[in-house]
Order: C-alpha cells, then structure tokens, then sequence
C-alpha cells in the first residue's frame, strides 16, 4: 500500500445560521475574506436533496474556514455530551500583540472574550460566533526548538493518560460490584 502525506488543512466545514450574518463575523471582525460560494441542490457526495449555500473564507495560509446554510435558519445543536469549551476552532496570529488588537475589536463589536489565557506553549483568547461554534484566536508563546522537544514526549504522555483512564475504569468497574 502507497504511503501518503497530509500537506495542511484544506478548510474546516460547519453549519450556519445565516450566511450573511457569518460573512459579517469572519470578513468584517476577524478579517477573512469571503472566498468562494458554492449553491447546490443536492449534496454531491450523497446525492441527497438539500438545498445549500457553502461559504468559504480564506486564512493567510490559502486555507479555509467554511459554512453551510441550509436555509432553515437553524445553527448546529451543541453536542449534549461535551461541554462547551471542547470542541472549537482555533485559528492562529502572528504574534500576542494582534491577539490583543483582535480582542478589542471583538469586545468593541460586542462580542464576549475570555482571556488572554497563558497556556505555556501558547496564548488564547476565546469567544463565540453567532452560529455557537467556540473560536480560539492563538499565537506560539514558546520556539520550535520547544516544540520539538514537546513531540519527542508526546507518545509516553498519550500512553501515561490512556493507562490513568485504564486504571480508573477498574476502579469504577470494581466499585459497582
């Protein structure tokens, strides 16, 4: 079987609202220009009737961040089983002084943010778009020479918490007897 590589992101998809109303959260606040639509009636990978609007804005890298309205004005439900702070977008600045600049201009806008939030590795703000998709605007606190060393580590962390999470389902799981 032939190996092969993932270049970067492509676009990251999700369910809107209203397109308009998303256009104006990410061209006009977080400056991504509107790139392309694409309007079906049916879905080409399934085929199903369902008609749509897909928006795509464009990120620095030529990657994107893409929406589907669907028409009915309705946004993705949050995932009753995950709380809100988990699943996100997180797009990245050049540096912590246009992560200040975007928090302000946000707050100015009307928008909640919370943070600066130090993580070590980076720095975050966070703040929802009017579809409820959690953004996190970051920017790298530490060089990649740091980064480097945080992967050689990567695999025994994973493998220490996925042993913790073993060793707890025991207990629980000996507990109910």
């Amino acid at each position: 079987m032939r190996d092969f590589t993932i270049e970067r992101l492509n676009h990251f998809a999700y369910r809107c609202r209203d397109a308009e109303e998303t256009r104006h959260f990410y061209e006009d606040l977080l400056g991504l220009p509107l790139a392309h639509v694409i309007q079906q009636d049916y879905v080409p990978s399934t085929g199903e009737y369902c008609p749509y609007t897909h928006i795509f804005f464009r990120m620095a890298d030529g990657s994107f961040v893409a929406f589907f309205d669907l028409g009915d004005d309705v946004a993705a439900a949050p995932s009753p089983n995950t709380p809100s702070w988990v699943n996100h977008l997180a797009l990245q600045v050049p540096n912590d002084e246009d992560l200040i600049a975007a928090k302000a201009r946000l707050e100015e806008a009307g928008v909640p943010v919370v943070g600066i939030t130090d993580h070590e590795i980076i720095h975050s703000i966070y703040f929802f778009d009017p579809n409820g998709l959690r953004v996190e605007l970051t920017t790298w606190a530490v060089d990649q020479v740091h980064m480097d060393q945080e992967a050689k580590e990567a695999r025994a962390r994973l493998d220490a918490w996925t042993e913790l999470k073993r060793t707890r389902a025991q207990v629980v799981e000996a507990s109910a007897l």
